[in-house]
């Protein structure tokens, strides 16, 4: 494994995450989202280190394991396996905090992995892509 690939196709997939979360939370689904929060959750003003920090992370975990043990790397290949990590962890996740806390009724709890499924999609897309570039076919 190159570091600089990993740090690169990191970078790449925490922007298209971060990029993707805005379009998404932030836009087309916010007041979904909203109508179906059961808390005030929302953090006013947010962390934003925090909130690039968990984006760049997230890619990170995806370079490392498409580079160390998957071998992705195209951007089909990190699309779908993006997308199967994003909905397998979204769901684990949310239907915990659903089980054991009071943020979001059954329906949002239902609807986010869904569209976290796209989000991670497009971003192991972009990984992918980037730890491929200079590839020799």
């Amino acid at each position: 494994m190159k570091i600089d690939k990993l740090l690169l196709s990191t970078l790449a997939g925490g922007v298209a995450y971060f990029i993707l979360g805005f379009l998404m939370y932030g836009m087309l689904f916010m007041k979904f989202f909203e109508a179906h929060s059961t808390s005030s959750a929302m953090k006013d003003p947010m962390d934003w280190w925090a909130l690039i920090l968990g984006n760049l992370i997230w890619a990170l975990f995806l370079a490392y394991v498409f580079s160390r043990w998957a071998s992705v790397s195209t951007f089909m290949g990190g699309l779908k396996a993006g997308a199967v990590i994003g909905l397998l962890v979204t769901l684990a996740f949310d239907l915990t905090i659903f089980g054991t806390s009071d943020m979001m009724d059954l329906t949002g709890t239902l609807v986010d992995p869904i569209v976290n499924t796209i989000m991670t999609g497009i971003t192991g897309g972009v990984v992918g892509w980037v730890l491929g570039m200079g590839a020799s076919k």
